[in-house]
């Protein structure tokens, strides 16, 4: 009987400490913020069909944290939704012209969910040609040909950046496809001249996008001028595009050092990467101050890579 008893108070006890160190471990949790972002998923090789991808063959560490994932969704149906805005450098020169009947039919043929902009870069901003419209024929009709001028404040990064600030938030998907050169013709803060000369708003670029979940594409095209002839610059131009994308989730495009004889392998390959985008959800670590915080996305599905933005934006809690 007394061995019944002990045996009992110790089970309470047990129990007890239980409950103690289980609220003790609530209260030290780190506190979480539920982020969503998009996830573009490619398959290695070429001619191979895309394989089902479900919530659990995808992980999301922060640092060497693992998050929990809560959902994990296709961009289709009624979460097709697609805002996608075509922005053309003014400075491309007259090469651009045979570029044009592709973008057209590549604008023509986005599926019914899927609404476009059009907009040329000068000045640091953007010359707004058509509104975000499902109107596919009016939004390939307002692509033109290019002034061939940088204008006074040549910049494709202040132009995506003022694309972005006056774009209004939704649901949708927010993704742009730039063709430029690359070239940051206003050169505000630059100190020295030669390769790897990356322009500091390459970096205020991709922090923005970062932030509002914007995805950059980029396409290579031949720009005017001196610089736009000049090997060094040519090649900082591409690989500040090819960074800019690269952190924000895109594709980067090009070949050599002169415009495409035709852009309409690139612009396949890119309707691919939209056909193929998912929603993913989860819980990030937020911290005192709300701000990007970098994440990895791995899937354990073979052959099969997930490409989405180096980090999203985590309120604080």
């Amino acid at each position: 009987m007394k061995t019944y008893r002990a045996r009992k108070s110790l089970l309470i006890l047990a129990v007890a400490l239980a409950a103690v160190f289980s609220a003790h471990a609530a209260d030290n949790a780190p506190a979480t913020a539920p982020v969503q972002k998009t996830v573009s998923v490619r398959v290695l090789g070429d001619n191979k069909r895309m394989p089902e991808v479900n919530l659990e063959d995808v992980t999301v560490k922060q640092g060497k944290t693992e998050l929990q994932v809560t959902n994990w969704t296709p961009a289709r149906g009624d979460r097709a939704g697609l805002e996608l805005f075509i922005l053309i450098d003014d400075a491309a020169d007259s090469s651009f012209a045979n570029q044009i009947n592709e973008i057209r039919s590549f604008v023509t043929a986005q599926p019914e969910t899927t609404s476009v902009g059009v907009g040329y870069m000068r000045n640091g901003t953007v010359q707004i040609a058509q509104n975000l419209t499902k109107d596919r024929n009016q939004a390939a009709n307002s692509v033109r040909l290019t002034l061939g001028s940088v204008g006074a404040f040549g910049s494709p990064y202040l132009s995506v950046m003022d694309l972005m600030k006056r774009w209004p938030s939704s649901d949708n998907r927010h993704e742009v496809i730039m063709i430029t050169d690359g070239i940051d013709r206003a050169g505000r803060t630059r100190v020295y001249r030669g390769l790897l000369d990356i322009s500091p708003d390459v970096n205020s670029a991709s922090l923005v996008a970062q932030k509002s979940g914007t995805i950059i594409h980029s396409i290579y095209t031949h720009g005017v001028g001196r610089r736009g002839r000049n090997f060094w610059e040519i090649t900082n131009g591409q690989t500040s595009i090819a960074r800019l994308s690269d952190e924000t989730g895109g594709e980067s495009y090009f070949l050599g050092t002169a415009s495409p004889v035709s852009m309409k392998p690139y612009l396949d390959d890119l309707q691919t990467t939209l056909d193929n985008q998912y929603l993913i959800e989860f819980h990030a670590v937020s911290g005192k101050k709300s701000k990007l915080q970098s994440v990895k996305l791995n899937t354990a599905v073979a052959g099969v890579e997930l490409n989405t933005a180096d980090s999203v934006w985590v309120e604080a809690k």
